[in-house]
């Protein structure tokens, strides 16, 4: 039991420790700058869900899981995959856009869906879920890998990458997978936001 313990503990340390970091793999978002607004898009085309060698593609993954669900209580599969496909615009967006607007505040940028106005628009490739669990005697956080890619028009001017952002929630009562995914979602846009802000100075 100690061994979990201290195993638990270091993935949380590792998390946390490195997860935080933008990492730019190409151009500049200087363009940003004198911005007041930013059109946001959601990809989830090239999504996987789970850690490692075990994450699968999210169709494999939501098959799986239906089946799992349904297998125990007729319908529970049918209930889960609706929670699933629903998350993304009832949960993980608000808290993505709340905190990703907080920390471009002070840059005078606004970042929303449909701003079709914009003269950048931003990216936002999720490649990697990891729901985590909570069952009170143990838990492991959510984990989220995305890419950034800022366009103006067509053209991609920077390419922003931010991988194992950690989804958990203080005081341990995060025990639905989508809460747990809904503060991945915000700690990757309060990184890319704090990123954003240092670098259009």
């Amino acid at each position: 039991m100690k061994n979990i313990t201290l195993s638990l503990a270091a993935v949380l340390l590792f998390s946390f420790t490195y997860a935080q970091k933008a990492v730019l793999k190409s151009g500049s978002v200087k363009g940003l700058k004198g911005q007041s607004e930013l059109n946001v898009e959601f990809d989830y085309s090239a999504l996987k869900v789970g850690s490692g060698k075990k994450a699968k593609a999210e169709a494999d993954y939501i098959s799986e899981k239906v089946a799992e669900h349904n297998k125990k209580e007729a319908g529970k599969g049918d209930k889960w995959l609706e929670g699933w496909k629903s998350a993304p615009d009832t949960r993980y967006k608000p808290k993505f856009f709340e905190l990703l607007n907080d920390g471009l505040k002070k840059s005078g940028v606004t970042a929303a869906e449909g701003k079709s106005g914009a003269k950048y628009t931003l990216v936002v490739k999720t490649t990697r879920l990891e729901p985590g669990w909570n069952i009170g005697i143990s838990k492991m956080p959510a984990f989220a890998d995305m890419v950034y890619e800022l366009k103006e028009g067509g053209s991609v001017v920077a390419t922003i990458e931010i991988l194992n952002s950690p989804g958990s929630q203080f005081g341990g009562y995060d025990f639905d997978a989508g809460t747990r995914l809904a503060e991945a979602y915000a700690k990757s846009s309060k990184t890319l936001a704090g990123f954003i802000a240092k670098n259009i100075k």
